[in-house]
């Protein structure tokens, strides 16, 4: 008794699911998303408008997995995460202060 063409491609397909890799994760630029926070690393930036390819890049440079922006005024979540740059604006939208969280 041969087994189906069906059963044999599913057969094939479980096998072999476990034998790819992820493609890396990329930010915005396709530049690779990183994983803890170093704000010193990306002090640079400070002083700079935070336009989207000014926040990717200090997000690179600190090597955090997310960056976020944050205005004068806005409400902002308190929680603390290692993967995360904040970048503090003025109202003008330059970088004035630059920290992991």
């Amino acid at each position: 008794m041969r087994p189906s063409p069906l059963l044999v491609a599913l057969v094939t397909a479980v096998l072999t699911a476990g034998c790819t890799t992820p493609a890396p994760a990329t930010g915005p630029t396709g530049a690779p998303r990183g994983d803890l926070c170093n704000a010193q690393a990306a002090q640079s930036f400070v002083g700079q408008t935070s336009t989207a390819q000014v926040v990717e890049a200090a997000r690179v440079q600190s090597g955090a997995l997310m960056a976020r922006t944050l205005r004068p005024g806005q409400m902002v979540t308190k929680e603390y995460n290692a993967q995360r740059l904040n970048l503090e604006v003025d109202a003008n939208g330059r970088i004035v202060a630059i920290r992991c969280g």
